[in-house]
């Protein structure tokens, strides 16, 4: 029996962080050993709101394959690749654009959201209101089962449901209706209590040395209650005891939450206990990460051989849905 096709993307806009590997990787791992994964590098989506600086694009695109590798995605159980080499995305993003209405896309609350909340870059441009459709377009080219998401993304899923089935009812049953597969993410705190984010300039960056790390952590927000060693703290709202629920073991937990509410340790004594299980889960990422970041080359003929064999299933797709439309 053929194994379930899953496939996910990230967007070359910056190094990954914490957020990003508890949030997409660690699942990423688990689901290459039970799925046939397709994992691309979003270039074409990184210009929806960076067309205007596009310096960085070439560098973080392997920054980001460093740290999947380094993360333990494996190329020899998951097809990793970068979306610009394979055009039968942009052919196939436009032969779905010409049946998507554009109401669809109107009510899309990211986009709506994003309008509203980024004033940093003028998103008002046709790439922007239409990127739903080239994804639509990256996950549908693979005849995905399942696409990995958390909740804030499942109208994109839904519209992506929505354009394969129109494309079916009016060309036949060639697209395979894709499902979300709901992922609970952790709450990954940033360094000043939000969530970890590029945008807020608060995130432990997966490339951040053992050094690096602590010099972030230390100073890392905590209850805003407790002004003094002392005072008796709430672990329910400090973003330090978040990620403890992360890296700790479970077993130690009741031990600090009973140290932080009778004020027996303190912040930094708490910040200590997180740093080593911290810097021992990262240990083995920063070891891969060091051996890779010395072999670029090796980066580069990864990229290119999945690019070679997503490339392959894409172009098998498009035969099929142009055959059915007509073209």
């Amino acid at each position: 029996m053929e194994k379930k096709r899953v496939v996910s993307g990230m967007r070359p806009s910056g190094r990954l962080h914490l957020g990003h590997l508890v949030g997409a990787l660690d699942n990423w791992k688990k689901l290459q050993e039970i799925h046939r994964c397709y994992f691309f590098v979003a270039d074409w989506h990184a210009l929806t709101s960076e067309y205007a600086d596009t310096s960085q694009i070439k560098e973080y695109i392997r920054e980001i394959a460093i740290d999947w590798l380094g993360a333990g995605i494996d190329p020899e159980r998951a097809t990793l690749f970068i979306q610009s080499r394979i055009p039968e995305h942009a052919e196939l993003h436009l032969l779905l654009s010409m049946i998507t209405p554009l109401p669809w896309l109107e009510r899309n609350p990211t986009y709506k959201e994003q309008l509203q909340e980024v004033t940093t870059r003028d998103l008002s441009t046709y790439g922007f209101l239409g990127y739903p459709v080239l994804q639509a377009a990256d996950i549908l080219i693979y005849k995905a089962n399942f696409v990995p998401v958390g909740v804030d993304q499942m109208p994109h899923i839904e519209l992506t449901r929505e354009i394969a089935r129109r494309f079916n009812s009016l060309y036949g049953e060639i697209l395979m209706v894709p499902e979300g597969m709901l992922t609970q993410f952790p709450k990954v705190p940033g360094l000043d209590g939000r969530k970890m984010s590029k945008s807020y300039q608060n995130v432990i960056l997966l490339s951040d040395s053992a050094g690096e790390i602590r010099a972030k952590v230390r100073p890392m927000v905590t209850d805003p209650a407790r002004a003094r060693r002392t005072d008796a703290g709430n672990p329910e709202v400090c973003p330090v005891f978040d990620l403890h629920k992360i890296y700790t073991p479970s077993a130690l937990h009741a031990g600090l939450i009973e140290g932080c509410k009778t004020a027996s340790i303190g912040c930094l004594d708490c910040k200590e206990v997180l740093l080593g299980h911290l810097l021992g889960a990262m240990e083995e990422i920063h070891a891969k990460r060091q051996e890779l970041a010395t072999k670029p080359e090796k980066i580069d003929e990864i990229l290119e051989e999945g690019s070679l064999k997503a490339r392959h299933e894409a172009v098998l797709t498009l035969s099929q849905i142009k055959e059915a439309v007509g073209i």
